[in-house]
């Protein structure tokens, strides 16, 4: 399946906090989106693998996802080395995306910040011909992204440039809401964590409003760009 826009997550729920308001948007306009998770967050505080797994099938069905599936690299443990990066050509070259949207170039999750790297090589990789990768016995086709961007996470970045979510906030919130193992829940009786604070999402809220009044709107997300965006008529910059 050929995707028009592949979002590459370290974490299950990394999409959706960074960019879901975005990927429901581009969905709505007939755009196939998948979402590959680098890991299945084992490390987290809370919930397990499979339950992870459970809420991010969830998640995908309210964002409307073409695809997604889960690298099962090692959560904390992973690397932006050979091995990690040849496994990713391979999805990269299956779903062959005109776009990719990443992680935060740095965060505050180390994993977030390679995560960033490791997509950022690997597009750039898998066009490159003479690396020979295979999926379910083929060889495949190099296939280099037009385009990576790069999702705001945890830590202020000053975006590159911000997309309107205002009428997809309400998707967004769900997708979220989607991994219920990880937020606020008063009867939760596993260990508290950093995003499971009840102050959590009304920050997630306040964020996404910050940049949305930057561009005049009620909602945004904002992004990083890795090379300068060209246009060719000046109307088509909003």
């Amino acid at each position: 399946m050929k995707l028009d826009i592949l979002v590459i997550a370290a974490h299950p729920d990394d999409a959706e906090l960074g960019c879901s308001g975005t990927i429901a948007a581009q969905v709505a306009k007939g755009y196939k989106v998948g979402i590959v998770d680098l890991t299945q967050g084992e490390m987290g505080t809370r919930g397990t693998p499979e339950i992870r797994l459970q809420e991010s099938a969830e998640a995908a069905k309210i964002l409307g996802l073409a695809a997604r599936e889960n690298m099962g690299f090692k959560d904390i443990f992973f690397k932006d080395d050979e091995a990690h990066q040849l496994e990713l050509i391979k999805v990269i070259r299956k779903y062959q995306p005109e776009i990719v949207l990443a992680n935060a170039i740095t965060d505050r999750h180390p994993d977030h910040g390679k995560g960033a790297s490791l997509a950022t090589n690997t597009c750039f990789m898998s066009g490159l011909r003479k690396i020979e990768t295979q999926l379910n016995g083929k060889n495949q086709d190099p296939w280099r992204p037009k385009f990576v961007y790069h999702y705001i996470q945890n830590n202020y970045i000053n975006p590159d440039f911000i997309v309107d979510i205002t009428d997809y906030w309400d998707t967004k919130v769900a997708s979220i809401m989607a991994f219920k193992s990880q937020f606020f829940d008063p009867e939760s009786k596993e260990p508290a964590s950093f995003i499971s604070s009840p102050d959590f999402l009304p920050f997630i809220e306040s964020r996404s409003r910050e940049m949305g009044h930057r561009i005049h709107t009620k909602y945004g997300e904002g992004f990083t760009i890795e090379r300068f965006i060209g246009v060719k008529d000046l109307f088509d910059l909003k």
